[in-house]
């Protein structure tokens, strides 16, 4: 299955930092998500971009994660060359992330 099958994203961008909540769309299935969806998963499911450091933040009481990438912004919004790659495409790449299929990293 796909994370976009048991959660959905709200995303925000600060400089050259973006920052991905990743919410269940069932509180039942926070434990799911805070297995499969760790730093390391998330920076390589992103390896695309220049990330220099994940940070993950869980909130159980909201069945949700938050993510903080530091770099990923290749300078920031107004100042990179990349067409929308911003928040809310980078969230919308990251609901592609298979979970429950493999051993989690």
């Amino acid at each position: 299955m796909l994370l976009g099958d048991v959660a959905h994203v709200r995303t925000g961008d600060k400089g050259e930092t973006s920052q991905i909540s990743v919410i269940a769309y069932d509180p039942a299935d926070f434990a799911l998500l805070a297995r499969e969806v760790t730093e390391v998963r998330v920076a390589r499911h992103l390896g695309h971009l220049p990330i220099r450091q994940a940070t993950r933040y869980e909130l159980p009481e909201l069945g949700a994660l938050n993510f903080v990438l530091d770099g990923a912004l290749a300078g920031g919004v107004t100042r990179s060359l990349a067409l929308d790659a911003h928040g809310k495409t980078i969230g919308a790449h990251l609901l592609d992330l298979p979970i429950g299929e493999e051993e989690p990293a």
